[in-house]
């Protein structure tokens, strides 16, 4: 397969499709991120398949042959509350006082969406991860101090892992690219196993 496209505008994800050597493009998702479920692994898997989706629909039907869309999606969940990006400061700081000194989920749903040869309807993979993240204490003025430098505010969970707030990770049980927005140790094991199908 000749053409690889992320369907997402994320910094981190095509930071780290880059650092694994992947050839890609970006065509962001205009999908509305509406989901039926509410289990973390499922709602993850959903928009996946739904920002995939999209940007797969707006391939011309000639140029889809050969093309791999991969959406992704990551949430935060603490106690099987599932948790978002902030919508303002003062919604993120809510969200860090419930984190700090606790042990929260990370999901990341990832879909490979393609058409095979001689093919009609596209094919799919969809697959998620899940991390436990256990983050140490944090006084009311450590989360306003993180708050403050702005990088909370894009990211579920109101924190990045691969960031400042990497001064509060006591530990974590399982993958830690899922952390930062995509697995890409999976992700490259499931490509390389559609290669194999060619």
């Amino acid at each position: 397969m000749s053409r690889l496209i992320l369907a997402s505008s994320s910094p981190r994800r095509r930071e780290l499709l880059t650092q694994i050597g992947l050839k890609f493009e970006v065509i962001a998702s205009n999908a509305e991120e509406n989901t039926k479920s509410r289990e973390p692994s499922e709602m993850v898997q959903e928009l996946s398949l739904l920002k995939a989706t999209d940007v797969f629909a707006g391939i011309p039907p000639e140029e889809r042959e050969g093309t791999i869309v991969i959406g992704a999606d990551t949430l935060v969940s603490l106690g099987g509350r599932v948790m978002g990006k902030p919508v303002d400061e003062r919604h993120a700081q809510k969200m860090l006082a419930e984190l700090q000194g606790n042990t929260h989920q990370v999901y990341t749903g990832v879909t490979l969406l393609w058409q095979a040869e001689g093919e009609q309807e596209p094919q799919r993979k969809t697959f998620y991860e899940k991390t436990d993240v256990t983050m140490f204490p944090m006084s009311t003025e450590e989360i306003r101090s993180y708050i403050a430098t702005g990088e909370p505010m894009d990211k579920a969970g109101a924190y990045g892992i691969q960031g400042k707030c990497a001064a509060y990770i006591r530990g974590l049980s399982g993958d830690y690219y899922n952390v930062v927005g995509l697995p890409v140790g999976r992700l490259y094991q499931e490509l390389k196993g559609l290669e194999r199908k060619e």
